[in-house]
This record gives structure tokens, sequence and C-alpha cells, in this order.
């Protein structure tokens, strides 16, 4: 996807975007990238890193109480989006969630006469005393290969000042932006 594409898709997801009271209240000179994984070209065994026999990772079937207590101790703003709209996977050690992510579904856009099926991984996040393992980007390259088997097309990150790591599994920046508007 070109530039402009980019730019027609991140509209066509978020309207309206800039215009929103906690964007705008950003501070200037904040940064953040619009990431896209074409996932045709998507290589599941791009990221492996040997991790310990503790370490499993699935789909989180649990209470809901459960995860929210663990992605407060992350990102407390981030808890009114763990409300069961969307699939949460997780990595565990010894079946107690440690990292975790939504699985997004962001719809289908026509994009200059195609339509492109749009899904990623949201809100993710490590607890600090498990970071630095691989576990969390090994659970971001399984979620993605979820949404390569469900028929996306893209995955699709928003939001993010992280790039340096989920480009280690081939996301790329297509668009920066700060909260006067895209940059």
């Amino acid at each position: 996807m070109d530039r402009q594409e980019c730019i027609l898709l991140f509209n066509s997801m978020r309207p309206n975007f800039f215009e929103r009271e906690y964007i705008r209240a950003i501070p200037e000179g904040v940064v953040f990238d619009e990431m896209i994984l074409d996932l045709a070209e998507f290589d599941a065994e791009k990221y492996s890193k040997p991790l310990d026999s503790a370490v499993s990772f699935g789909l989180y079937n649990g209470s809901l109480d459960v995860i929210r207590k663990v992605v407060e101790r992350v990102d407390e703003d981030w808890v009114q989006y763990y409300n069961g709209e969307e699939r949460i996977y997780c990595g565990y050690i010894n079946g107690e969630p440690v990292s975790f992510c939504q699985i997004s579904d962001m719809g289908r856009h026509n994009i200059n006469g195609r339509e492109i099926k749009v899904g990623g991984p949201g809100c993710v996040g490590t607890l600090p005393e498990y970071r630095d393992r691989g576990i969390g980007l090994t659970m971001v390259s399984h979620a993605t290969r979820i949404l390569k088997e469900d028929g996306y097309d893209l995955s699709y990150i928003h939001y993010t000042y992280v790039a340096g790591w989920y480009g280690k599994l081939g996301y790329k920046t297509v668009l920066q932006w700060g909260r006067n508007g895209i940059i």
C-alpha cells in the first residue's frame, strides 16, 4: 500500500480521530506509529526465541475479572477495552496469564476499489516481571498467525510507540501522527 492508501485506510477505520479530546490532549511533539503487516508475506517462523517449558499460549477463556487485574498492572487505561467484545490471546506461565493482547476485527475497507479485511493485535502487554524473555513478541506472532489463518489481508498495529519491537515480526510503519494529525 502506498502512503495515500494508508491514509485512506486510517481514515476509514478511525473517522474524526484527531478531533477526539484525548488525542488533542497528547503533548505537542509526541509521535505515534501506525503499522501494517501484509499477511500474505507473514512468516510465523521469522521470530523464534527459545522459551521456558512453563510458557504456553492460547486464547483466553477465563474470568474477565482475572484478565482485567493482569491488564491493570500494565496499563490501567486499557482495562475498559477488556470487556469481552474481542478475542483475548495470552502468554501463560504455569497456566497463569502473564502477557495479553486482543485480536481485533477492524473491518473490511474499500481502498481504491480493493476490499481489504483488516485485523490486528491491540492493547498488548506483559507483566513487568516477565518482560524481556520473548513471551510478548511470541504471543503477538501467534495472534498474527491466527489473523492470517482467519483470512485477514492485513494485520494493523494502531497507536504504538514501540515500532522497533513490532518490526521484529515484519510490521512496517506506514504513518506517523501526533496530536494535530498525520505527519
